[in-house]
């Protein structure tokens, strides 16, 4: 299979979710900058809610998503018969789906910096991680419930809580040091220490990626499926 092909293969099994999301969310965000004033939203409501669809609702896709991920090969049997093709054809789609939720996000903070609608202290390519550090934390620990739980539906479940739990308790913990640093919406929060926040949420991340690759390592666990 030629290359080309190969990372078509991988983006239809990455599902739709995984390829429409995205930009569903960007033209949300995008409406509601152009069109949020007009219908009556304060302009400092305005900025909040668009900050928080960067920082709140990519990182919920793209933990959901990639929760999915390693549940969604009907041919896992053949691709751990084949050296290296289960694992490398997992993080093949985890790439399709963050990327096109990255492309997506990368367009909506382009176009809040240049309208004027970004307040943020940090803008550019420091601005990014608005969204790249918590939605990849997020991924991340979608990815490694999955290859742990062996179960999709208690992966997603676990990002849903995870996700919840951050809003709901975020500001009670708000002055615990230790909670600061994996607080997933510390821009919105307004949390000091914010780039301390971000780097350890990326670093984290990787953690949990690498412990997602030794697990699905296991041919024998991953063929026994959810367990029981």
């Amino acid at each position: 299979m030629k290359p080309l092909d190969l990372w078509r293969y991988e983006a239809r099994r990455a599902g739709l979710a995984a390829l429409l999301g995205p930009p569903v969310l960007a033209v949300l965000t995008l409406l509601l900058a152009v069109f949020g004033t007009r219908l009556g939203s304060r302009v400092e409501n305005t900025r909040w809610f668009l900050m928080g669809a960067l920082e709140m609702g990519v990182p919920l896709l793209a933990g959901v998503v990639a929760a999915s991920l390693p549940g969604r090969d009907p041919a896992a049997e053949i691709r751990l018969s084949v050296a290296h093709g289960y694992r490398p054809a997992l993080l093949r789609r985890l790439a399709v789906a963050l990327g096109c939720t990255a492309l997506c996000a990368l367009t909506v903070s382009a176009a809040l910096m240049a309208s004027g609608w970004w307040t943020f202290e940090y803008g550019g390519l420091a601005g990014q991680l608005v969204w790249l550090a918590p939605a990849l934390w997020l991924a991340a620990v979608g990815f490694f419930a999955a290859a742990a739980l062996r179960s999709t539906a208690a992966a997603t479940s676990l990002v849903g809580i995870v996700w919840t739990g951050e809003q709901l308790i975020g500001g009670t913990l708000s002055d615990n040091g230790t909670y600061r640093l994996l607080h997933l919406f510390a821009t919105t929060s307004r949390l000091p220490d914010w780039p301390v926040n971000r780097l350890f949420l990326l670093s984290t991340a990787l953690a949990m990626v690498a412990g997602a690759w030794f697990l699905l390592g296991n041919a024998e666990r991953v063929l026994k499926g959810e367990p029981e």
